[in-house]
């Protein structure tokens, strides 16, 4: 199946590109959430009178994940979690998790935003984390994960 981009898509091609996808993913994704268009004359005719349009409304928006980017550049969190004494969390540390911390420093951030190349955190330690804000806004942030303190009375003694 071949469409037309509406926008940068990450390592498939950039605004107004055509480009051929298998049709499951076009059909059910890029075309229902208006990343891409079916590539027929009359929508290709189409987009190349609305291409200025959609460029400046692409440029207005990268211009908004830099700000955003530049506010979360040096930030770094910590999240505390229950561990082992050998430093193994009992759960894990995700996307959700990271982002509620991010958003109790003030700065906006959703979950699908948080990038875990190599899944959940499920170790104590400092970590680097991707925050993909848009196809050519990258940054990464620290996050600190440390063992939750037990208080005397919790432990039964």
């Amino acid at each position: 199946m071949e469409v037309i981009l509406l926008e940068k898509i990450h390592k498939l091609g950039n605004l107004g590109d055509k480009v051929r996808v298998r049709a499951g993913y076009g059909r059910n994704f890029l075309i229902p959430q208006k990343r891409a268009v079916p590539a027929t004359q009359e929508n290709i005719e189409k987009f190349e009178m609305q291409r200025a349009k959609l460029e400046s409304v692409q440029s207005t928006a990268l211009l908004a994940a830099s700000a955003r980017i530049e506010a979360l550049d040096g930030v770094e969190v910590e999240i505390a979690a229950k561990a082992a004494t050998e430093g193994k969390l009992y759960g894990s540390i995700g996307t959700a998790e990271i982002s509620e911390a991010i958003r109790a420093t003030g700065n906006e951030l959703e979950k699908r935003e948080v990038r875990l190349p190599d899944g959940p955190l499920r170790e104590v330690g400092t970590y680097q984390v991707i925050i993909h804000l848009q196809a050519d806004a990258e940054t990464s942030i620290t996050v600190n994960v440390v063992a939750e303190e037990e208080s005397i009375a919790d432990s039964g003694h």
